[in-house]
């Protein structure tokens, strides 16, 4: 059994920051992808980090905004995003455990975490 504990949602300001992090402690996965479903739209890759080495890759959207890291020591990833803006406002998800393939292929997901931002 894997368990994911993401944190860090809540509501945020218009061009305003936020940080979420995905912890799955005694675990290292090969990678840990980050998503967003906002009301009424399809889940929406934003990026993933690899879980040796670091290596990253953003969707272009998030190019810019965007920022993946992840504490080795605490087993826990992060996402912070900048410039936040009211279309930002989304259940965010973490995932871990890649298959390969499409880029949702994760065996393990988070419970999600709702960010708003107002305007």
């Amino acid at each position: 059994q894997v368990h994911l504990v993401e944190s860090g949602g809540g509501l945020v300001q218009t061009g305003g920051s936020l940080r979420l992090s995905c912890a799955v402690p005694g675990r290292t996965f090969n990678s840990y992808g980050w998503f967003r479903q906002a009301p009424g739209k399809n889940r929406e890759f934003l990026g993933r980090i690899s879980g040796v080495g670091g290596t990253t890759l953003y969707a272009d959207s998030m190019k810019g905004r965007l920022t993946l890291t992840k504490d080795n020591a605490e087993d826990t990833a992060y996402l912070q995003m900048n410039s936040l803006k009211p279309e930002d406002t989304a259940v965010y998800y973490c995932a871990v455990d890649f298959r390969g393939g499409s880029r949702d292929a994760y065996n393990y997901w988070g419970q999600g975490t709702q960010v708003t931002v107002s305007s």
